[in-house]
């Protein structure tokens, strides 16, 4: 059976240890905007074997890390919050 997500209920998690920390990417933006991204590994699971292989088939629970790194000064636009109010909203 497998969850939402892909993740087969059968699957095990598998410890690791990272060899070399995960490098940021700089990316520099259409608009002058330069952002830094990384990749954290958050967990891993072996779920079984290929049936034609035999190989272990991993999956990899990831999240990305998203930095500003430079943002063009015509970019940035304060005082535009919206009004308070609890319509509409699941949050208090």
């Amino acid at each position: 059976m497998v969850f939402q997500g892909g993740m087969p209920d059968n699957s095990d998690i598998v410890n690791f240890e990272l060899e070399e920390e995960p490098r940021w990417v700089k990316v520099k933006l259409e608009d002058g905007s330069v952002i830094q991204i990384k990749m954290e590994i958050v967990a891993i699971l072996r779920g079984g074997n290929d049936p034609n292989t035999g190989l272990p088939i991993y999956m990899v629970q990831a999240t990305n890390i998203i930095r500003m790194n430079q943002v063009p000064k015509e970019l940035i636009k304060k005082g535009n919050k919206p009004e308070k109010s609890n319509e509409g909203t699941l949050y208090r």
